[in-house]
């Protein structure tokens, strides 16, 4: 039996960075200040933030056999994230080319072409027991069969819904703790602010977190509701900061932290990816976290 603390399942992706002076204009040409590379995806920048910080993380999802899964394999296996549920075939990794603002805002382009979700059975988990499962929605078959074994083994779940799209759908309501976007929030409740929605998503969910980006996040649950403003950092670019809130989130339940500490400790680690260009060039180990809230307190 493996015994790890967090399993992250859903999207890895290949990641192209590059920094801007302006945003481009219709038929205009320009230089990039600056270019990188890097693996991505939800799932797969939270399993990297969960080892990063310290734990034992894994990886369940999908990757393609050309120079971006293998790149994105090398990753993986550097930062000691777990690699025996991936599945590779033919079909290419998906990409994703970011455009970073001086500001750190960005714009985002996704290319999948026909990657499509794994079947139920495409993974074997029987021989694994995580502490904690984290689903970004986006491999809602494996995400379903995982439910069920973390029910019958008392195995702690979270949802990542960035979007609306059928697998966080699927998963909202059945998941321990959902920490959902803004944009998911309000498109899927048909309110029109973060603090109306949250009220109807708690009858689904009794552990809701919106995450607001840089104006913070609200959460609800049975024995606590409110705001946290989000850490004020020097922005150079806040591709996957939310990704990097969900894995440390993660890691800080296997950790023993209570919900709000869990909620304080997350914003920190996602407000310090922000300050370099690429989320995993800026994702905190433990120790890092740890004094920078000591400082920003």
């Amino acid at each position: 039996m493996k015994k790890i603390d967090v399993l992250c399942v859903g999207n890895a992706s290949f990641d192209m960075i590059f920094t801007v002076e302006h945003h481009p204009q219709a038929d205009e040409k320009m230089t990039a200040s600056s270019y990188i590379c890097a693996g991505g995806g939800p799932a797969a920048n939270a399993a990297i933030t969960a080892a990063r910080l310290g734990f034992k993380s894994a990886f369940a999802g999908y990757l393609g056999y050309d120079f971006y899964g293998n790149s994105s394999m090398i990753e993986f296996e550097h930062e000691n994230v777990m690699t025996s549920f991936v599945i590779r075939g033919a079909v290419p990794t998906p990409l994703s080319v970011s455009i970073v603002k001086p500001d750190g805002s960005r714009s985002l382009v996704n290319y999948r072409k026909s990657t499509k979700p794994l079947s139920e059975n495409a993974i074997d988990f029987s021989n694994i027991e995580p502490k904690v499962i984290l689903f970004d929605g986006h491999e809602p078959n494996i995400s379903l069969v995982l439910l069920e074994l973390a029910k019958a083994k008392n195995i702690i779940t979270i949802l990542d819904a960035g979007s609306l799209n059928d697998g966080t759908c699927e998963l909202y309501n059945k998941v321990d703790h959902l920490i959902c976007s803004e944009k998911f929030a309000l498109e899927l409740t048909g309110e029109n602010s973060g603090e109306e929605a949250i009220e109807k998503l708690y009858e689904q969910n009794k552990n809701v977190v919106i995450t607001l980006g840089s104006r913070g996040l609200i959460f609800k649950n049975e024995s606590s509701s409110g705001k946290m403003p989000a850490f004020n950092v020097d922005v150079k670019d806040s591709t996957g900061a939310g990704d990097v809130f969900h894995g440390a989130f993660a890691a800080s339940l296997v950790f023993g932290m209570t919900y709000e500490e869990s909620l304080n400790f997350s914003s920190a680690a996602a407000a310090m990816s922000c300050r370099e260009i690429g989320v995993r060039a800026g994702t905190p180990d433990f120790l890092e976290v740890e004094e920078f809230l000591r400082t920003n307190s």
